[in-house]
């Protein structure tokens, strides 16, 4: 079987294939319709996020049996179609979970002890004790939506404080002993801190909005680490603004691009210029899962996953 791999990755990965048989080709360079004219010639491909496997990708893959995702999330693919033409998907949120949930927890540590804040005003000559006073997750309601892979992992981060942890998801009975499950309306009524876990879906898109935040009971905490379209950033600024929101911690941006690898290329965004401007917003570049060990376990769980399905 002959495997196409459209995006580097860690070279175990191809090591491990071509020792369990496979054939691989490398193109990490080519515009998608030339990988298109050629694509019919391979069983399987490798992808991270550098463009989106549409129908007309999956006609052009008539021999395609499996579809490689090196992350978490799928939604750079036409799933539904794809498995309607047989093909098999494979994603790994086993491998960048524990960096996920470990990149949420120090987020929270950070804005609740002004590290950035405190870290530029001693640079600076400032030593300002008062003014960086932090607080503490002891004693917090944590709240997790989408208690998947990402959540599993933060809510076990979480032990080790004395906290309550929620979870609340569109699946039944997915609490555990890390988190215990509740309505929306429990949700918003006693989180002090609310940590986003879920996929982008329809259903995720703009899930926090005006509506949501305000429909919380008490000013909170806010981080999202999931995808950067689930959240209304206009409506989050609002939000920080006047105090609804105490503060936000930002892995990921409504302003991506599909790929992930930047952001907008024209003028930035009114919402986006108060982000950059705000000491209570921390902001990183899409890298929660994005570890040195994590680059290992995501191509150790697709080259696993692969043997077990064609192998």
């Amino acid at each position: 079987m002959k495997i196409l791999h459209l995006d580097t990755n860690h070279p175990l990965l191809l090591e491990q294939l071509k020792d369990l048989g496979f054939t691989n080709h490398e193109d990490y360079t080519s515009s998608k319709e030339a990988i298109e004219a050629k694509i019919a010639d391979y069983d399987g491909i490798i992808i991270r996020s550098r463009f989106t496997i549409d129908k007309t990708f999956l006609d052009a893959a008539k021999n395609l049996k499996f579809i490689g995702r090196v992350g978490a999330g799928v939604e750079n693919i036409d799933g539904d179609y794809a498995r309607k033409k047989g093909v098999t998907l494979i994603a790994a949120p086993e491998g960048n979970r524990n960096a996920v949930g470990e990149h949420t927890l120090g987020m929270i540590l950070s804005l609740f002890n002004k590290f950035n804040k405190a870290d530029h005003e001693v640079r600076s000559g400032k030593w300002l004790r008062e003014d960086n006073r932090g607080i503490e997750l002891d004693g917090k309601t944590v709240g997790i939506i989408g208690y998947g892979n990402m959540g599993n992992a933060f809510a076990k981060k979480l032990q080790g404080f004395d906290v309550e942890v929620l979870c609340y998801d569109i699946k039944p009975h997915v609490g555990n002993s890390f988190a215990r499950q509740v309505s929306l309306e429990e949700f918003q009524k006693k989180v002090d801190v609310v940590s986003l876990h879920t996929p982008q879906t329809p259903l995720t898109m703009n899930m926090i909005n005006s509506e949501f935040i305000n429909g919380c009971t008490k000013p909170f905490w806010f981080f999202n680490t999931a995808r950067g379209k689930s959240v209304v950033t206009a409506d989050l600024v609002s939000a920080l603004k006047s105090g609804k929101i105490l503060g936000a911690g930002l892995d990921v941006l409504e302003y991506e691009k599909v790929s992930f690898e930047s952001l907008f290329a024209s003028e930035m965004p009114e919402a986006f210029q108060y982000l950059i401007q705000a000491e209570n917003v921390l902001l990183t570049p899409h890298v929660a899962g994005w570890t040195v060990e994590s680059k290992i376990k995501l191509a150790q769980t697709i080259v696993d996953k692969i043997k077990e399905k064609f192998c």
